[in-house]
Parts: C-alpha cells; structure tokens; sequence
C-alpha cells in the first residue's frame, strides 16, 4: 500500500496573482455589462409607464360611457376609485380593481388635467418621466395620452 499523505510541496492553490487575474477579468466584464443592464431598465420603465397610461385611459372611457363625461378636473382620477361628493350620477365604479390609484414607475401620481391643452384630446394624462419635472430628454421626457 501506498503512502496516501500528501506533503505540501505537492498541495496546489490559486496564488495572489492568479486571483487578482480573475478579479479583474470580472470588473471588466461588469464594465461592460452593468451600463447595458442599467439602460434596458430605465427604457423598461418608460414602456411600463406607457401601459398603465393606456390602462388608465381605458377606464376613464368606461367611466365616459356610464356617466357621460369625463371626470372634471376637480374631481380627478380618484373619481375612478370612489363616488365624489356630490355623488356623480350613473358612477357604477369603482372603475379599477384597487382601491388606491396607480403611481408610475419611478413612484410618482400620474398628472391628470381636463381640459386638455392637446387638441383632439379631451384631458392629458401623463407622467412627468424619470426626474419627476416637466419637460427634459430621454428617460426625463413627459410620457402622455397624446404621444
């Protein structure tokens, strides 16, 4: 039988060399990959916005056709979730299936604005993008019914 020890001439392990080799083929995979990641997220959330744009704008037609109109500017979009006071006639609401209102995706309240200053429009509905001002470009841009 053989000798079944092994002495540490043969015991092999990673040095501090080969480790740091692969730390730093790992940042600049993440250097490469991260900003990438990052965009596809935000461009995801101007998309996710657009749909709960059309979403809210598909209950305030269900709200049109029961009652005739659209809310006014006064009673607002929480005139989808709860009978205003004065109580609005034929409301057969609530028109969404919580009971609280939607924000968009970066967490603000939706901006809701009858008249319309859009013309063929008859209210705005919108997002005021990613920095939360009106206006901007890219992520920062206002999403809207009218777009």
């Amino acid at each position: 039988m053989g000798d079944v020890t092994m002495n540490s001439k043969n015991a092999r392990g990673f040095t501090l060399i080969e480790l740091m080799i692969v730390m730093v083929i790992i940042a600049m995979l993440a250097a490469l990959v991260g900003p990438r990641l990052m965009n596809s997220l935000e461009s995801s959330k101007v998309k996710t916005t657009k749909v709960q744009i059309e979403q809210l704008a598909t209950t305030l037609d269900a709200f049109r056709l029961d009652v005739g109109r659209y809310p006014t500017q006064q009673e607002g979009l929480i005139a989808l979730i709860q009978n205003t006071s004065p109580p609005i006639p034929n409301w057969r609401g609530p028109y969404l299936k919580k009971t609280i209102l939607p924000n968009d995706a970066w967490g603000l309240a939706f901006i809701y604005e009858r008249p319309g200053k859009h013309k063929d429009i008859d209210y705005d509905l919108y997002s005021l993008g990613a920095d939360g001002k009106p206006g901007g470009e890219g992520d920062n841009s206002d999403i809207g019914n009218w777009q």
